[in-house]
């Protein structure tokens, strides 16, 4: 589950505990941090760089509305205060909410609710855009294998073998299994970047750091950590008309 690190900002301390506990029941809102006056939030949402911000309208030395006017990059808003007469002046601002005090609990609930469906929808986006195309070797992957997990980009991958159902990623030290087939990542990966050299393995051209001719008009290669890999001799053809001058 996606969490949203949150900040509470008001100076009434009672005001600050009341949020708290009714955000508590909520396993999406993270409270990374509490604020007791405009100036101590700007510092606050400087320090911890929330998703969300709850914040007091009317307090001592710089109002809200003062306080955000003061920030580059803004995360989203509810604003929290005992007047309504500032509600047109919050959305102006695009408040995500404008919640009157006493805080009634289903305006929270309405809250998280708003927070948790953008969160899908970015999701959602994200997973068609990393789906729609293929993954060059700068963006990141989670493996894991076991109990052992690691979050890599793929420019540390040096090469992929096939091993029965499953591929064995080789990076750094580590030759995790991944149950997948070869042609999976094959067609996934940047083909520019990522080369089947041969049934059983795909190379990170970027790691190649020797070539020579091979059998039967084969090429062999020489990786970063000193694996040699074969190329057959069809896909040496290929690698040659591709990348030859």
């Amino acid at each position: 589950m996606k969490t949203t690190r949150t900040i509470i900002i008001d100076d009434e301390r009672l005001a600050r505990e009341e949020l708290r506990s009714l955000l508590k029941e909520y396993q999406e809102i993270e409270i990374v941090a509490e604020a007791i006056n405009g100036i101590d939030g700007i510092e606050k949402i400087k320090e911890f760089n929330p998703d969300l911000i709850f914040l007091d309208v009317s307090m001592p030395g710089m109002n809200g509305f003062e306080m955000l006017k003061q920030l580059e990059d803004l995360p989203q808003v509810v604003f929290v205060t005992a007047h309504d007469e500032y509600a047109l002046q919050a959305f102006e601002n695009q408040a995500l909410d404008y919640i009157l005090k006493p805080i009634d609990p289903e305006k929270i609930a309405n809250v998280v609710r708003k927070i948790s469906h953008e969160n899908s929808f970015e999701d959602e986006q994200l997973l068609n855009l990393r789906k729609s195309r293929r993954l060059g070797e700068n963006d990141k992957v989670f493996i894991k294998d076991g109990e052992k997990c690691w979050f890599i980009e793929l420019k540390n991958v040096r090469m992929m073998e096939s091993d029965g159902n499953y591929v064995k990623v080789y990076f750094d030290t580590f030759r995790p299994m991944v149950l997948r087939s070869l042609n999976s990542f094959e067609e996934k990966l940047d083909n520019e970047v990522f080369f089947r050299a041969n049934r059983k393995f795909i190379i990170n051209l970027n790691h190649v750091v020797a070539i020579e001719n091979w059998f039967n008009g084969g090429l062999k290669v020489e990786l970063s950590k000193g694996e040699k890999i074969d190329i057959s001799r069809r896909q040496a053809i290929r690698f040659r008309d591709i990348f030859s001058l």
